[in-house]
């Protein structure tokens, strides 16, 4: 696998992101560690090929405006603290390519609204199951078995915890 080397996204990217803006811990992490790894390779990809998603978590430009405005409008603590990711003046869609902390936070929020509570940590399979209803959506294009298989993959089985 080539991008990011796995250990430092969670290191320093990932477990501060998460930790900013209050939505953090040991599931939260390997969850989107493995996201990342599923998505692009752990940055391989900064753009989908072929598609409009963007990031090292593969965002759709329709998913991250719609954070914005039906998830953290009502949420204002929430809101500031992943603005202060952000530089003063920018564009926060490019954000996603450019700006790993929000790419990371973004992504965060997708599960964060998710209806049901974040898998435990080490359960890779239920993470994988619960990135594949929530973050690619069952009409989506991956499986959970690839999730799993990129995880290992990109963590040669470690539970980065």
């Amino acid at each position: 696998m080539t991008g990011i080397d796995p250990g430092q996204l969670m290191k320093l990217v990932i477990r501060p992101t998460l930790t900013a803006i209050g939505l953090g811990g040991p599931a939260a992490e390997q969850l989107m560690l493995g996201t990342a790894a599923q998505e692009s390779r752990c940055g391989r990809y900064l753009a989908q090929i072929g598609g409009p998603a963007l990031g090292p978590w593969q965002m759709e430009p329709a998913t991250h405006d719609d954070l914005w405005t039906n998830t953290l409008t009502g949420k204002p603590d929430l809101a500031a603290r992943v603005k202060a990711l952000l530089p003063a003046t920018c564009d926060r869609r490019q954000q996603l390519v450019t700006n790993l902390a929000y790419a990371c936070a973004m992504a965060r929020l997708v599960y964060w609204r998710a209806p049901a509570s974040l898998p435990p940590a080490g359960d890779i399979e239920a993470q994988a199951a619960f990135y594949k209803r929530f973050y690619n959506t069952p009409a989506g294009a991956a499986t959970v078995g690839q999730y799993i298989s990129n995880w290992h993959a990109a963590t040669d089985g470690q539970p980065f915890a």
